[in-house]
């Protein structure tokens, strides 16, 4: 069966309801099945959709961003920090492998750092109201690329 690249609009929200993202005003979101660029449980709800379905789609954490992980909640000496001016907020490469978490400063004292390399939006159930725009199938380059290239296939 051949790859799709599947286009859609979205409006992602959390569990009360605030808006977190949204594709309003841009292109739609595209992806090429399979091969891991989306959350597992909104690609496999999206993989059942056909063009011009709306619907409201639920991913539970699990199947989204995951739990919350309080081993990727370290503390280190200022000093081991790549930066010497350093503030709450302020974000670091877990390393240089290409899926390498990142690590954000959630805490600051005189001779340490807290930092989380949890996604921000782990241990979050999440809402997402989408549309179907487009379900194509992937072009060789595409496929040779392992991802999508936009709504019509182009390179951007």
């Amino acid at each position: 069966m051949p790859q799709k690249v599947i286009s859609f609009h979205y409006t992602l929200t959390d569990a009360a309801g605030k808006v977190l993202d949204s594709s309003s005003g841009r292109e739609a979101l595209a992806y090429m099945e399979g091969v891991g660029q989306i959350i597992p449980g909104l690609e496999r709800q999206l993989a059942v959709m056909k063009k011009g379905d709306k619907k409201k789609l639920h991913v539970p954490a699990a199947e989204a961003y995951g739990m919350r992980d309080q081993q990727m909640v370290i503390t280190v000496r200022r000093d081991e920090l790549p930066a010497k001016e350093v503030k709450v907020g302020d974000r670091f490469n877990g390393g240089p492998e290409p899926h390498a978490p990142i690590f954000v400063v959630t805490q600051l004292t005189q001779e340490e750092a807290t930092l989380d390399g949890n996604h921000s939006l782990a241990g979050m159930d999440l809402t997402f109201d989408v549309e179907l725009t487009d379900v194509r199938e992937a072009t060789l380059d595409e496929i040779s690329h392992g991802h999508a290239h936009g709504e019509h296939g182009h390179s951007h």
